[in-house]
């Protein structure tokens, strides 16, 4: 392979080689999908990957979206699947450019270059060399915007919180456009295949990373930017879902398509962390939560209940802390930091754990229920931090915003952002953090790893926080 070009390998494979017949058929799928709404800017596109006779009437809806932004987006980080070299972790090219038959895409090389200390980015050209995952994408992103450059990855095993960490580093302004590539079900009958995509893209506009290959064959960089996704506040829009059956193919055996655009919310400024107030949607789900977690220990405790206000929030999956006090003074707090069940359902489960199953204390009394101050934290899906130093990851500490988990040798420890209040300075953060896993405080090692997360905290009126 040429070090300097890679050259389109699919043309006239997955789209045509002649770049006057690709521009017609272009046009053609990008005039039957113009967007007449005002739609937002999108952040991040999620489009499929399948010949164009299959699936670029799909992708066409996403791309459509950009027509407005041409000149604002200035570059792409484009990632997919792998589908012919094994790859471990994310792959990057030596190239400086790859060549499609509307022209040459520059690659961005310095933003390539700001990855190299994350082990989790390789140098791959083989996993670039005849992957059609990436190349199909160009075409249409060369008809719709004027000018850009490219960063390309590779995407194979790896984990989804590594994907977002190095989507995360490359979110950049206005100017930065991510493009996830991804195909849904396989060969499924027609009707079967209906089915369950549309499942996964329920899944996908919830923001839920939960998915895996079967559901999407871009599964791992689909749920890193999801998390991204979810991080940042982006909502996500379906714009259109089909399949090989509904464009070209038959009907026994297709493949899923869908496109997706995620973009900023009017709300997404709103986030409800420890230091931040809440938006009335957000009261309305902290009364839900609060309302649950004291029935929970009312019940158990043969005690009467209050109602419980409904939220459409409690059904989908959330991670929860919940923290009780007594006259200001901790009487328990226990949580978890991944969404396995429905948020109504984990919020049930930490108040009775924080209540009589924290080891640190005697089960609570029907005495001590009256004047109970209830906290419930709804955490956000955690993002590595990569720190090269204990000093570094001070640096990158962002007291009264960020929970962190440190992970060393099967040991973990959290410290939700609430602990800000009382210890604000990075240094003495992460030395709690560090006793709380049963380390020294002025332990450190190169194998640490760091993570952190944001949460919605919700308190009762009464607490003190």
């Amino acid at each position: 392979m040429d070090t300097t070009t890679r050259p389109a390998a699919v043309a006239g494979l997955f789209y045509p080689a002649d770049a006057k017949a690709l521009s017609r058929q272009l046009d053609r799928l990008l005039a039957a999908a113009a967007s007449t709404d005002d739609a937002p800017a999108p952040k991040i596109l999620v489009v499929p990957h399948a010949g164009y006779v299959y699936s670029g009437p799909v992708a066409a809806f996403a791309y459509a979206r950009l027509a407005r932004w041409r000149t604002r987006i200035r570059r792409i980080v484009l990632l997919g699947p792998t589908h012919r070299v094994a790859v471990h972790g994310l792959a990057v090219p030596t190239a400086t450019a790859f060549d499609t038959p509307l022209g040459r895409v520059e690659l961005d090389r310095d933003a390539i270059a700001a990855l190299s200390d994350l082990p989790q980015v390789v140098a791959n050209d083989a996993a670039h060399a005849q992957e059609h995952a990436l190349e199909v994408q160009l075409p249409f992103l060369q008809s719709v915007l004027d000018r850009f450059t490219l960063v390309p990855l590779a995407v194979g095993a790896v984990s989804a919180d590594a994907v977002a960490q190095v989507i995360e580093r490359l979110w950049g302004g206005v100017e930065t456009l991510i493009v996830i590539s991804t195909d849904l079900s396989h060969y499924l009958p027609y009707a079967k295949a209906k089915a369950v995509d549309r499942e996964t893209v329920e899944r996908i506009v919830h923001l839920e990373p939960l998915l895996d290959h079967q559901q999407a064959c871009g599964a791992t960089p689909l749920a890193g930017a999801l998390l991204a996704a979810r991080q940042h506040g982006l909502t996500a829009q379906l714009l259109d879902l089909r399949n090989s059956g509904d464009t070209a193919g038959d009907r026994s055996r297709v493949v899923g398509y869908c496109a997706i655009a995620l973009a900023a919310s009017a709300a997404s400024d709103a986030r409800v962390t420890s230091t931040q107030q809440s938006t009335d949607d957000d009261a309305g789900l902290g009364g839900a939560l609060l309302a649950r977690a004291r029935n929970a220990i009312a019940d158990a405790l043969s005690l009467p209940q209050i109602d419980e206000p409904a939220h459409p929030a409690l059904r989908s999956p959330g991670a929860t802390f919940v923290t009780l006090r007594r006259r200001g003074a901790l009487r328990g707090c226990v949580g978890t930091l991944t969404a396995v069940r429905p948020l109504a359902d984990d919020v049930r489960m930490q108040a009775l754990c924080a209540a009589f199953r924290d080891a640190r204390f005697t089960p609570l009394t029907r005495d001590e229920f009256d004047g109970l101050e209830i906290e419930v934290s709804v955490v956000e899906p955690a993002l590595p931090i990569a720190a090269r130093s204990e000093a570094d990851a001070c640096a990158q500490l962002r007291p009264g915003v960020d929970g962190v988990i440190l992970q060393w040798r099967g040991v973990q420890a959290t410290l939700l952002p609430q602990v800000w209040q009382r210890l604000p300075d990075p240094r003495d953060f992460l030395a709690a953090l560090k006793q709380k896993a049963g380390l020294a405080p002025s332990f450190w090692n190169e194998g640490v790893k760091l993570s952190r997360y944001r949460v919605r905290h919700f308190a009762d009126s009464e607490s003190t926080g």
